[in-house]
């Protein structure tokens, strides 16, 4: 949910502003109005300090910077130089020079060499490997059908002491940056201290001056729920201030507040944007979905086993995925229970062992149903059914925040499409299911339809001609229309994806028992090969369509249908 925010503008002499923003820096709880950008040089100087430290912290905990790969770059060409004078050996250019007698240098392959040449040429191999021959021609080459290569530049032993030289030079370097690890903490203060510096001096520029520049007023926001603190904060500062519940119309900045749970999934709300004040917090919904549809595109117990092995090991790791330990852990224990419940377990399909208990087989949806005589998969009509679902609960949240924000008569609209979609599916859900007959499921399609038309056609927007409303709502039949079966049927992805992995790793356990044979003595070695090769391969191909794919449905098919658009601002105190 979206925290409740207060609008403050204060008042004070210019000369107080510094006081007052260092005391706003140690209450920590208020939003200055400030530009991201650098407003001048000063700011953008200590932006440029902090960019200096924070890529001096990357490269001591990547352990590389410019230098090392100036250093590694310079053996790679010694390396190559080493790789070209090789096939010579040692090679004295002033040792050969006393003869007084042209040599020219050749390679070519095998195949090419022909071995009447050396009748017509004083030619003398010098090396035959790889399928190539390296020689030279002393003397007179006219008539040679090849083209002679430049002579060796450098000699053997001198560049093997080089490269020598300069693999020390990389060890002891590296040994310098694995000691600078110490630092760390020292520059990451420096970071935090550059951070706060500039963050306030940000917000000093935001002020605006008035009364010839005698008087600053500063715009901000702040939690409603730190008023309190934050009053009593300010009545030591010679500063006026008023103070008043933020509204849309402010644009104030969005903080969530989520359990524990919904809290990881924060992340994915912030991939897409924050919501605005006057909408609602999608988190709640992605945490319950997204978990879902990731579980089913991987489909795979032991998969999930490995998630929460892998979420467990990077707990207490600095960066990158680290911080998302608790989400993977979280994802890796929906994927046991959706994986159980969908009988994969390491590309094995628990539903056909005679040794996993008939009760737990009996609560697997695997196999088919049989439908107005057509086979369906029951996993395919799960996915599709949980899409539905899905859309009408987008669709729903829609037409609740429509009239929370607009009023009841001027979201008639996207109410009677709520009615007309959601309730001819519950409709039709009744009927199936035999819950009420079938003529009068007949009669209550009759009557959604009739109540849901007014909304759609006539009162689509509330005082306006109704022909100009009739033309948009059959506009907007139209796009619902052919828009509605193509989002439904996106949710097939879930089935598609949870049935490739399985497939996939039941592939890999095949092959793997083909190696293994039925009397196996050395064999088990490459059949652990495979397997752990195969499985590795398949989790980090179903975890990428896992996260991309529930990732789409949620924010094209679910954000789509109810209206959200996530053009917030996320709430970003001025604290030390």
């Amino acid at each position: 949910m979206i925290t409740r925010m207060t609008k403050y503008s204060f008042v004070l002499l210019s000369g107080d502003k510094d006081t007052f923003l260092e005391k706003l820096q140690g209450l920590g709880v208020v939003d200055i109005t400030r530009s991201s950008k650098p407003v001048d040089d000063h700011s953008r100087d200590l932006l440029a300090e902090m960019e200096d430290i924070q890529e001096e912290i990357s490269c001591i905990k990547k352990g590389t910077d410019t230098h090392l790969v100036e250093l590694e770059s310079s053996l790679a060409e010694l390396r190559r130089a080493e790789a070209e004078v090789r096939p010579w050996g040692e090679y004295d250019a002033d040792a050969l020079g006393v003869l007084n007698i042209p040599v020219r240098y050749y390679r070519c392959s095998e195949k090419k060499f022909d071995a009447g040449w050396p009748s017509q040429w004083a030619i003398q191999e010098v090396l035959r490997e790889g399928g190539s021959i390296w020689f030279v021609l002393l003397g007179d080459s006219e008539g040679f059908p090849l083209k002679d290569i430049p002579a060796p530049r450098h000699s053997l032993a001198k560049l093997k002491e080089q490269i020598a030289d300069a693999n020390d030079a990389i060890r002891n370097y590296k040994e310098v940056l694995e000691g600078r690890k110490s630092e760390l903490p020292d520059l990451q203060r420096q970071l935090d201290s550059a951070s706060a510096v500039l963050s306030k001096y940000l917000a000093d520029a935001a002020g605006q001056s008035s009364a010839e520049d005698k008087l600053v007023i500063f715009e901000g926001f702040a939690p409603a729920e730190d008023a309190p603190a934050l009053k009593a904060g300010l009545e030591e500062l010679p500063v006026l201030y008023l103070d008043s519940p933020a509204t849309a119309d402010d644009n104030p900045p969005v903080k969530l507040r989520n359990n524990r749970f919904t809290r990881q999934f924060e992340v994915l709300t912030e991939m897409y944007g924050m919501p605005v004040y006057n909408e609602f917090d999608p988190t709640v919904f992605l945490s319950i979905f997204f978990l879902l549809f990731f579980a089913m595109c991987m489909g795979d117990a032991g998969y999930g086993l490995l998630l929460i092995a892998i979420g467990f090991a990077l707990k207490g790791k600095d960066g990158g995925l680290a911080k998302l330990w608790s989400l993977i852990v979280t994802l890796g224990a929906g994927t046991v229970v959706v994986g159980l419940v969908m009988g994969g377990f390491f590309g094995i399909d628990l539903s056909t062992r005679e040794w996993v208990p008939e009760g737990m087989r009996r609560l697997m949806i695997t196999g088919d149903w049989t439908i107005a005589g057509s086979t369906y998969s029951k996993q395919m009509i799960l996915s599709l059914g949980i899409g539905v679902l899905h859309i009408c609960l987008a669709m729903i949240v829609k037409a609740v925040w429509a009239v929370k924000n607009n009023g009841f008569k001027n979201s008639l609209g996207a109410l009677g499409w709520t009615l007309l979609i959601v309730g001819c599916v519950i409709a039709f859900s009744v009927g199936l299911l035999g819950v009420v007959s079938e003529s009068a499921m007949k009669w209550l399609l009759i009557g959604i339809a009739g109540v849901s038309a007014l909304g759609i056609f006539i009162f689509n927007k509330w005082g306006r001609n109704p022909l100009v409303n009739i033309g948009s709502g059959l506009w907007d039949t139209y796009s619902m229309a052919s828009g509605l079966m193509g989002d439904v049927l996106s949710y097939l992805r879930l089935y598609a994806l949870g049935m490739s992995g399985s497939m996939l790793g039941a592939t890999f356990n095949q092959i793997a028992g083909m190696v293994l044979g039925t009397d196996p003595t050395w064999q088990w070695l490459p059949f652990v090969l495979i397997v752990l090769f195969g499985h590795a391969l398949n989790l980090a191909l179903s975890c990428l369509g896992a996260f991309v794919h529930p990732l789409r449905l949620n924010f094209v098919e679910f954000f789509k249908n109810s209206d959200y658009q996530g053009r917030g601002v996320a709430y970003n105190p001025l604290k030390k």
